[in-house]
């Protein structure tokens, strides 16, 4: 088996793990696996699902582009997670773009093959349809997030949401992902002139540390009130 693949499939937080040697056989033998640059675009906009798209390795966001082609980043995803599966499920065009935010590796299952292993193995429909259900949840709390709470709580919020979906490093402080200024505004749904100046507030406050893309979360306890307080 494919290392690439065999990460989606064996690994313990993969939706494929308790599947039989014979499942994860047939899954292997129908997948495609594809390395991606650091700004390479895994699908566009627009495009059509071939399968259900697994990150094997990487950091991947996925973003829309709204009014005059600003970004909305509206996930970020982390291995061994699924990207661009509601348009899947939905026999629908992908809604949104998605890009590599880092060196990634993706693996592709077939659509077919696939939908023949939901049929037939009532357990990996369940944990499909609780991935479903958690992101909806994820996405309907995002909504109220980004559109009533201020500047300040949404960044501290954003800031939060990396650290638990990437983690930090060995310090226990700095946040295990570098975006730009940009991406953090568009993930925040702010200017990239407003995330600079909150960003550079943060620090004086001794909330956070900057050190080029690097942010070091000095006081966790204050982001979570920031962002409580909106």
């Amino acid at each position: 088996m494919d290392k690439r693949a065999a990460n989606c499939i064996d690994n313990e937080r993969s939706v494929f793990s308790t599947l039989t040697a014979e499942e994860k056989n047939i899954l292997s033998e129908n997948c495609s696996c594809a390395n991606y640059k650091k700004g390479e675009i895994i699908y566009k906009e627009g495009d059509k699902p071939t399968g259900l798209i697994c990150l094997s390795t990487g950091k991947v966001k996925i973003y829309k582009e709204g009014v005059g082609g600003r970004e909305q980043i509206v996930r970020m995803a982390k291995p061994v997670g699924f990207i661009g599966y509601r348009a899947l499920f939905a026999g629908e065009n992908y809604i949104a773009s998605a890009q590599a935010i880092e060196d990634s590796t993706v693996c592709i299952f077939d659509k077919e093959i696939l939908f023949g292993l939901l049929k037939s193995n009532f357990s990996l429909t369940m944990s499909i349809i609780q991935s479903l259900a958690s992101e909806l949840g994820f996405s309907n709390s995002r909504t109220v997030t980004l559109t009533q709470k201020h500047i300040r709580g949404r960044l501290a919020e954003s800031l939060l949401f990396l650290k638990s979906t990437y983690g930090v490093e060995e310090d226990g402080e700095t946040l295990k992902v570098y975006l730009s200024r940009e991406d953090v505004a568009n993930l925040s749904n702010m200017t990239t002139s407003n995330a600079i100046r909150t960003l550079s507030s943060f620090s004086q406050e001794g909330v956070i540390a900057l050190n080029g893309r690097k942010i070091k979360l000095l006081d966790t306890k204050m982001l979570n009130k920031i962002s409580e307080l909106g």
